[in-house]
């Protein structure tokens, strides 16, 4: 009885094993059905095309590749954007071994257009249009034609492009220059943009199709697994601070903040904002390989210039104006990408130029109106200059002030007010930063300037003459 038992249970024991082990098997076959099922990724190009989009493109094609996938998709509606965001995606597409499908469901308008040139395949949804790609200066919210260099290495890019696809490279030309005539499809003097009917006539378009699942059946993908690719926070992030706008305004929030912290005693919330504002500019213009090492040391040399000319060296000079000149250089250049023209540098130039004008004249009326405010005063130093307070205007020379000493009235960082004799006098310090109370001793008189040191060890009436 006992071994009929002992035998049972064994029965048992194995049943179970093997039923476990079905179990995962089976789940291991099934695994492997789901995961060999072909995959095609799908990124959508909407919108205005930024630098920002490049990296997106880069990541998702590379993601394809990684998983083997079965192709990737750009579902394309767009009016177009920066040419050089267009280049780096067009290179990526080229480069990338997976294969690479246009879903065009609207509209591939100017740097749109490119890029569904550079794609292996283009299908073009029913009233869709591509074309209308010549380059373009924007100043503010004006447009206007570039100069023909740039009209000749943005055909190129087309021409190139569609080669390398077998596609018609007169009717890529043709999308970019208007004196580029074809006989029956355009005429010179035209800008080309095709329709859907039209780009399937002169084979720019593959097939046309309502969706994109019927895109991809079109195309034999028929029941493969779309894999929806969106932006990730980062990416999203760096699109945001890269947008014209948005970037326009971070500079003119950078030269406020630095030219009222400047012109303000201390360090406080206006040089932070302002500093925070520059940072995240180039930072956002790194990530996306505008900015680089150049352009970063260009900037900081102008912020410590100003820093200098600030803090150090009373007035303003020849470091002021370096500085400044430094600073809007590497900005400048951290807006425009490699290969830029000057129309793109004149543009760049041109938009940074009414950023600063805004800063200077926003500047101004901070630093009129601000000390008002209530808040205003616990920033700005409101020191009274009148005579009832005893402040004196009358020339300086004549009350032989050397050698005297006194007391700093206010922030010395050089200039300030020190009382020295029972007056009120407008001082210079020699370079260091004297806090108000600190002992001071009149060094020399330069015309009108006042330059004071710093007493360490007082022991004399610091109201009275050195004894």
């Amino acid at each position: 009885m006992y071994t009929r038992c002992m035998v049972t249970r064994a029965n048992q024991f194995w049943v179970v094993c093997l039923l476990l082990l079905t179990l995962v098997v089976g789940g291991w076959v099934g695994a492997q059905s789901n995961n060999s099922r072909p995959v095609v990724y799908v990124a959508a190009v909407e919108g205005t095309i930024d630098l920002g989009l490049a990296p997106y493109i880069e990541r998702v094609l590379q993601e394809a590749q990684d998983n083997n996938a079965a192709a990737v998709v750009l579902q394309i509606n767009t009016f177009g954007g920066r040419v050089d965001a267009a280049v780096q995606i067009r290179d990526a597409l080229l480069k990338s071994p997976v294969k690479s499908i246009a879903f065009i469901d609207t509209r591939a308008i100017s740097a749109g257009a490119l890029i569904s040139l550079a794609t292996n395949a283009i299908v073009m949804a029913p009233g869709g249009t591509i074309g209308a790609a010549t380059p373009v200066q924007s100043s503010g919210t004006e447009t206007k034609p570039t100069s023909e260099k740039t009209v000749s290495y943005v055909r190129k890019e087309f021409s190139a492009t569609a080669e390398s696809r077998g596609r018609d490279t007169k009717v890529a030309e043709a999308m970019v220059d208007s004196d580029v005539s074809i006989p029956g499809v355009t005429a010179r003097g035209k800008l080309l943009t095709l329709t859907t009917d039209e780009a399937l006539e002169l084979g720019i378009a593959d097939f046309e199709a309502s969706t994109l699942r019927a895109a991809l059946d079109e195309l034999g993908l028929k029941g493969v697994a779309i894999e929806d690719s969106s932006t990730n926070w980062a990416e999203e992030v760096v699109r945001f601070l890269t947008n014209p706008i948005v970037s326009s305004l971070l500079v003119s929030v950078a030269m406020i903040g630095i030219i009222v912290e400047v012109r303000t005693p201390g360090f406080g919330i206006p040089g932070a904002l302002g500093l925070s504002s520059l940072g995240l500019f180039l930072w956002g213009h790194w990530l996306v390989n505008l900015a680089g090492w150049e352009e970063l040391l260009l900037a900081g040399l102008g912020i410590l210039l100003l820093l200098v000319e600030a803090f150090v060296i009373p007035g303003f000079g020849i470091a002021g104006v370096l500085g400044i000149l430094a600073l809007l250089a590497g900005l400048t250049m951290s807006t425009i990408g490699e290969g830029a023209s000057i129309d793109g540098l004149i543009g760049a130039a041109s938009r940074l130029g009414v950023s600063l004008v805004v800063a200077i004249v926003a500047s101004l009326a901070i630093l009129r109106y601000l000390p008002k405010t209530r808040a205003g005063r616990q920033l700005v130093l409101m020191t009274g200059l009148d005579a009832g307070s005893g402040y004196t205007s009358e020339p300086i020379a004549e009350h032989g002030l050397v050698g005297k000493t006194g007391v700093a009235a206010s922030t010395l960082r050089p200039a300030g007010i020190a009382d020295i004799d029972g007056k009120r006098v407008d001082v210079v310090s020699d370079g260091e930063f004297i806090e108000p109370g600190e002992p001071i001793r009149v060094d020399h008189v330069d015309g009108n300037r006042v330059v004071v040191r710093r007493i360490v060890n007082l022991d004399t009436n610091t109201s009275g003459e050195q004894g």
